[in-house]
């Protein structure tokens, strides 16, 4: 026993001291060595990429924050929780200030001791507004380095490629290497875009979030992967939304470089919106002008509001042009445009029999309120004034382009525009009143008499229809006098007239006339009597003038002299009416359910009225000889006022009328695309409206009967539209062109009279189908959304470019595409001498059209022929060619008063607009 509990006590002792050598070790161990941080931790609390050994937080503060993001039940009591001030922690210098978020479909691999994060398959890191997406990524934690790179298959072929996008910029890579703190980066065989620019680089470094640098670059504004054209560079430095330089830069197409072709330097504008800069000229030549450069300007913004753009033109034969265009705007209060132009015109050399020298200028203002601003009020201006000259001497190169988008300097070809008009106009209406108030400056004039017409003011008042009789609220149909209504019409207007090569103060005030007028008209809506409605009504009417015209037989001369008086006059006019209006209609139903045309529908619409005007204005007529043979006509002396004179006579009348629609129902093929009516029916149009109008004089002494008016309207096929018109005077004439107290169908003749004017008008287009509606509809959006900015006036220089440059916009996705119109018009004028009438006769026909030789080329003319003198006075045609990124266009105009060809070439990027290759000759008719 007592061996036995040695050896027990012995092995006690050896075991306990084991362990206690074990715990010793143990403790030593682990006080020595310091783990860089806990793996479970770091998976399951820490919500960033931070190491621990990197950050600032003390140890036992991240235990806290630790716990706190354990489960509650971990957690114990919530009374005991520690709540820390996130804001009050200080992080160290070499840390990065915000989370980074990272994703990989295929796999993640992380590297504990190097603390390095590998992603593999669709990966994705975010940093910031920074977007790394790549097939590899892999991140260093302790440098900030992300670094990626593409990945091919197994035949070459790429499947994915480095993307980083920061901000607006997006950079496709086959490799990159970016810090998150310090914003720096390189990229290998980058491709990216600057606004317009599509570049390619070999290198690229990223200095800072504006600025990179490419080294063996190529750049360009198409965008295809292997582009048309492009410019290249060894050294390229852009500066995000500003420009990019260039060291030497040269020019190939379809990857041939142009040797010739090499510039020193290059600069890119790449910001966008309104921004200082020149305006490079255009080279052109013409036959009156000789060489010149046109366009040369610079354009400055002032501020947000006003901009302003100079231009000039400079020729070889000594002439130049200047022109002055400030624009303005004030968001939801109004825009406007202003340009003005000065020409010295030198056309020849001095010594020839056709040298020509004129000094002229131009004027255009447009102005547009916004209808929000002022509720009730608005203010709008369209000036177009100038000298009568400055449209003779303009070339017909000269034009505005608007969409450069600081606005142009130039006018249309203008050598056309003869008569010139402009109008200011101020609008008030009193909201919850019943009036409201314009006042309007209108100008006029012709530029071949060089006569100038100016209205100065022109005041309108009007007062709505009041129902002085109806009450607020009616109970049941009312009485018949509540529909008892008068209204008000009031308006003042000055005009004067000079000739602008001669124009003195003295003759404007010579020349200045006014006039005013009232009118006070009466109606009342009877109940309808049946199917017919009654309608009376009375009106007043008085006008003021400031001269009278006398006029006299000179037997001397053989001819009426003229002299004026001025003061202050005024005369009257009364007249009352009642008329009858009802509708009857009739349809004529098929009975064979099968045939085409299944049914006839026509609507009459017939009218009379009976009217009654005294004879206040008897005094104001004068029974005047006006040709050798004694005959005397009534005439006014207030003939050329401003409102003109109240008709001679008084008038008893019946005045008649009668419209008539005309339609019908025929069956609709199974796969027609109309409306149909339920049934397979659909509605045909024959006639929109026809009818005739005229009245009967009880009271007149002679010529009771007054003139028919015809009209007709249709439209056949839904193609085709007609439109006339048609006066028949029923009376005869003698030999001058007179009437006389007889009727056409007197002794037995079979006639309803002459005409004695009438127009025709017929029109009709034709065009295939478009082979991509989508597309068109965007084109038509951008389209729409590119005008809302703009005024009416600028909209419509905008449009007017198009229409005389149709080779720039043609539309490559419809084939084909025909405009033909014709239009007839004639009348009996009474000769100024009074010795008869003459007859003008007017007739032409308008043509337009397109077609596509191919996917690319399309060809294109327009022009009109004049029937009566059997020529062509306008016909231009064009050729143009879609070559994706460029477009190279042909117009020859070899008809009218200028003759002239032009061959462009030119990129359709805005940002290369100045590149266009343009050749151009213009040659004027004498």
């Amino acid at each position: 026993m007592k061996n036995k509990h040695r050896k027990f006590k012995r092995n006690y002792i050896f075991t306990s001291t084991l362990l206690l050598l074990t715990i010793a070790i143990t403790h030593i161990g682990r006080a020595k060595i310091h783990h860089p941080f806990a793996f479970d931790n770091y998976l399951t609390a820490l919500t960033d990429t931070i190491p621990p050994s990197m950050d600032s937080i003390p140890v036992a503060v991240a235990d806290t924050l630790i716990k706190k993001n354990k489960p509650d039940s971990l957690r114990g009591d919530s009374a005991h929780r520690v709540k820390v001030d996130t804001f009050s922690v200080k992080m160290s210098k070499d840390s990065i200030d915000a989370p980074v978020e990272y994703e990989a479909k295929d796999s993640m691999v992380l590297d504990v001791t190097a603390q390095k994060l590998y992603l593999y398959g669709e990966t994705g890191v975010k940093y910031k507004d920074v977007d790394l997406k790549a097939p590899e990524i892999v991140f260093d934690q302790q440098t900030n380095m992300v670094k990626a790179r593409m990945k091919l298959d197994t035949a070459g072929k790429i499947l994915g490629q480095a993307t980083l996008v920061q901000g607006d910029m997006t950079t496709v890579n086959d490799s990159l290497e970016f810090n998150f703190k310090t914003q720096k980066g390189l990229t290998h065989s980058s491709y990216f875009q600057q606004s317009e620019l599509y570049n390619y680089a070999q290198v690229v470094k990223k200095v800072d979030a504006q600025t990179i640098y490419a080294f063996k670059g190529r750049f360009t504004t198409c965008n295809l992967d292997t582009p048309h054209f492009a410019f290249r560079a060894r050294k390229i430095k852009y500066i995000s939304k500003k420009m990019a330089v260039t060291g030497p830069v040269g020019v190939e197409f379809e990857n041939v470089p142009v040797l010739p072709i090499i510039l020193p330097f290059g600069m890119f504008p790449l910001q966008q919106g309104r921004h200082s800069g020149f305006l490079p000229p255009q080279f052109t030549v013409t036959d009156g002008f000789g060489l010149g450069l046109e366009g040369l300007g610079y354009y400055k913004v002032i501020n947000d509001n006003f901009d302003i753009t100079t231009r000039a033109d400079i020729y070889s034969y000594g002439s130049w042009r200047l022109n002055l265009s400030p624009t303005y705007r004030v968001r939801y209060r109004y825009n406007g445009s202003l340009n003005f132009s000065y020409q010295n015109t030198h056309q020849g050399f001095k010594g020839d029999a056709d040298y020509a020298k004129n000094k002229s200028f131009f004027l255009t203002w447009s102005h547009r309120m916004d209808s929000k601003a002022r509720p009730g009020v608005n203010f709008s201006a369209s000036v177009n004034a100038g000298s009568s000259s400055y449209t003779k001497y303009l070339p017909t190169n000269a034009i505005i382009d608007q969409s450069n988008g600081a606005g142009g300097s130039y006018s249309q070809p203008q050598s056309f525009a003869n008569q010139l008009s402009s109008s200011i106009s101020y609008q008030k209406t009193w909201i919850g009143k019943p009036y409201n108030l314009s006042v309007n400056l209108n100008h006029n004039q012709n530029n071949n008499t060089s006569v100038v017409n100016l209205n100065l003011p022109d005041i309108n008042f009007n007062v709505n229809t009041l129902y002085p009789f109806q009450p607020q609220e009616i109970a049941g149909s009312g009485k018949w006098y509540y529909k008892l209504g008068i209204g008000y019409t009031g308006s003042a207007r000055g005009i004067t007239s000079f000739v602008d090569t001669s124009f003195t103060f003295k003759q404007m005030i010579d020349t200045f006339q006014w006039g005013a007028q009232h009118n006070i008209p009466i109606s009342l809506a009877l109940p309808q009597l049946g199917s017919i409605q009654i309608s009376p009504g009375f009106s007043y009417q008085e006008r003021m003038y400031s001269q009278k015209l006398f006029r006299t037989w000179n037997n001397q001369t053989n001819k009426v002299d003229s002299t004026v008086s001025k003061g202050f006059y005024s005369a009257r006019d009364i007249s009352m009416s009642v008329s009858f209006s009802t509708a009857m209609f009739g349809t004529l139903n098929m009975k064979d359910k099968n045939a085409k045309v299944q049914a006839i529908r026509h609507v009459m619409r017939p009218q009379m009225s009976i009217g009654y005007k005294p004879d206040l204005s008897k005094s104001y007529y004068v029974n005047t000889q006006t040709d050798t043979s004694g005959r005397r006509r009534m005439l006014s002396q207030y003939d050329g006022g401003v409102y003109g004179p109240f008709g001679y006579g008084r008038s008893g009348s019946i005045g008649f009328g009668i419209d008539n629609f005309l339609e019908m129902k025929v069956r609709d093929k199974p796969d027609s695309t109309r409306e149909e009516e339920g049934d397979g029916l659909k509605k045909v149009k024959l006639i929109d409206g026809f009818g005739i109008t005229g009245s009967y004089n009880l009271l007149a002494d002679s010529f009771k009967l007054s003139t028919f008016n015809l009209y007709a309207r249709s439209t056949l096929f839904d193609k085709i539209n007609i439109t006339a018109s048609a006066n028949i005077d029923p009376y005869l004439i003698d030999s001058m062109g007179f009437r006389i107290n007889k009727y056409a169908w007197q002794d037995n003749k079979v006639s309803l009279g002459r005409f004695t004017n009438g127009s025709l008008s017929v029109s009709t287009s034709f065009k295939s189908r478009e082979k991509d509606k989508d597309k068109k509809a965007a084109k038509n959006e951008l389209q729409y959304d590119n005008y809302d900015n703009l005024t009416a006036d600028e909209i419509e220089q905008q449009m007017d470019y198009v229409r005389r440059n149709p080779s720039e916009f043609v539309d490559f996705n419809i084939p084909w595409s025909i405009n033909l119109s014709y239009s007839l018009s004639f009348s009996n004028v009474l000769r100024r001498d009074y010795s008869g009438f003459d007859t003008r006769l007017t007739s032409s026909a308008q043509f337009n059209g397109d077609f596509s030789l191919t996917e690319k080329w399309k060809v294109g003319a327009n022009g009109y022929f004049d029937f009566q003198t059997l020529k062509i006075p306008s016909f231009s045609m064009f050729i143009s060619r879609e070559m994706h990124c460029w477009q190279m266009s042909i117009n020859v105009t070899p008809f009218g008063l200028w003759r002239s060809f032009n061959i462009s070439i030119y990129p359709k990027s805005g940002m290369l607009r100045d590149l266009k290759i343009n050749r151009t000759r213009t040659f004027r008719n004498n």
